[in-house]
């Protein structure tokens, strides 16, 4: 009688669950609404080192003696560490919002490379602080009517819709149960956020994870989270490298311009539409294997729901690991302009439009040499009058010092002279000019 009753539960759950799913593809159907993007970042596979844990929460620097001068902050933020793999523990990981939205969907990624991974349990729901969700809000995700799934490598896996009533720039937390040993997670590794790892067991329905000990900066298989929308709805994805991630923005401030750039398109009536994703990859390069920019362009840029337009600012690190011997570089600026030129040509063959950026300065960085400048100061040249991208946004001209164009400004507040800091980050948000992203009226009749 026990398992006749429970197996009848399941069977409720699972049609209720096809039942709202049905009924979101019936309303994007009658109303033209679709699904886009709210947030989303780029997973990459990492083999950790054996035995490797999640590292203790990172702890605020001191504060400087009270007479020391005004400066640049002199907190340098290493790269979050890896973790060896996850078994019969919860993960629970604070994403922010852009648009806002009453029918939201979670995507997953398992990247080539690992192995294939079981969701025992997963929850979405509203952040309240730490780790602690809002009463009422929390919502059991499912998967295809089923309560867990197995990623395959390689795999996406896209959960059914749930209601509930997001604002925009609103902490989400989504947890997912892993029973079973993962090996090497997929991961986001400057997520910049606080991600909670309990110890033991199935904590995805629980207000909060009391063992907050073992607290990390990195999404685990989390790629994107997705808001039913209206159809004129549209996502601008920031493509890049850790510039474009947030490295050097001060943690869990949501200090890295993409976040900056959300605030500021919802703080104006003709962009609040435009959502933002932030698919910078730190250590990323334009050119080459295994993850460089031109390879991961279709999975984390071209294909992330509703994209209209992607930012491209990447370049920085092909230039500063192929001029490490300034007597034979072996980038040079024809090198990197041919990438863009394949960027923008796979983006307009789906419609996209191509927003290109300006690389940034570096000079005083312990990367920089004259050859690297060298090569900066062309393709920035090129990117601004080419006339290849459909727009151009200096980053160069926001952050450099203008007595020393090599070096950035010193609002820019640079603390290792190579990646901009919280106020550098502000200057690149605020160099957008938000026209670029009114979204045009749908044209009547157009679905």
């Amino acid at each position: 009688m026990a398992t006749r009753l429970l197996a009848r539960t399941a069977l409720q759950l699972a049609t209720l669950a096809l039942t709202l799913a049905c009924g979101a593809h019936a309303q994007q159907a009658d109303t033209g609404e679709r699904w886009v993007a709210t947030w989303g970042t780029a997973q990459q596979y990492f083999q950790a080192p054996p035995g490797a844990q999640p590292a203790p929460a990172p702890q605020p620097a001191p504060a400087p003696p009270a007479a020391a001068p005004p400066a640049a902050p002199a907190r340098r933020f290493g790269i979050p560490p890896s973790i060896g793999g996850l078994t019969n523990q919860t993960v629970r990981m604070i994403a922010r919002t852009s648009l806002g939205g009453q029918m939201v969907r979670v995507r997953l990624y398992n990247a080539v490379g690992g192995r294939s991974v079981r969701v025992g349990a997963a929850h979405l729901a509203i952040r309240a602080a730490g780790s602690a969700i809002a009463p009422g809000s929390d919502r059991v995700l499912t998967f295809s009517g089923q309560p867990a799934v197995t990623m395959y490598a390689g795999q996406t896996v896209v959960s059914d819709p749930v209601r509930l009533d997001v604002a925009p720039l609103t902490d989400l937390a989504v947890s997912l149960y892993l029973p079973g040993e993962t090996g090497p997670p997929t991961s986001h590794r400057f997520g910049l956020r606080p991600t909670y790892i309990s110890t033991v067991g199935d904590f995805t329905r629980a207000r909060e994870i009391a063992d907050t000990a073992r607290v990390t900066e990195s999404y685990y298989w989390l790629a994107g989270i997705d808001v039913l929308a209206p159809a004129d709805a549209a996502v601008v994805v920031n493509f890049g490298d850790s510039i474009t991630d947030g490295d050097q923005s001060t943690p869990d401030t949501n200090g890295a311009w993409p976040a900056l750039l959300a605030q500021r398109l919802q703080a104006n009536p003709a962009t609040r539409k435009v959502g933002v994703v932030n698919a910078g990859v730190s250590g990323n390069r334009l050119l080459g294997d295994n993850g460089s920019g031109l390879v991961r362009l279709t999975h984390d840029a071209l294909s992330v729901p509703g994209v209209r337009w992607i930012t491209l600012l990447e370049g920085i690190n092909d230039i500063t690991g192929g001029t490490r011997n300034p007597a034979a570089p072996t980038l040079t600026a024809a090198d990197l302009i041919a990438g863009y030129r394949q960027v923008i040509e796979m983006a307009h063959l789906r419609g996209i439009k191509v927003i290109g950026c300006t690389i940034t300065p570096y000079g005083g960085s312990n990367v920089h040499n004259e050859a690297g400048e060298a090569i900066r100061q062309a393709v920035n040249q090129w990117i601004r009058t080419s006339g290849a991208f459909d727009a151009v946004v200096d980053f160069d001209a926001a952050t450099r010092d203008p007595r020393d164009p090599k070096r950035f400004r010193p609002e820019a507040d640079s603390p290792d002279l190579l990646h901009p800091g919280d106020s550098g980050y502000r200057l690149m948000a605020q160099a957008f000019d938000l026209s670029l992203f009114a979204v045009p009226a749908p044209r009547a009749g157009a679905q």
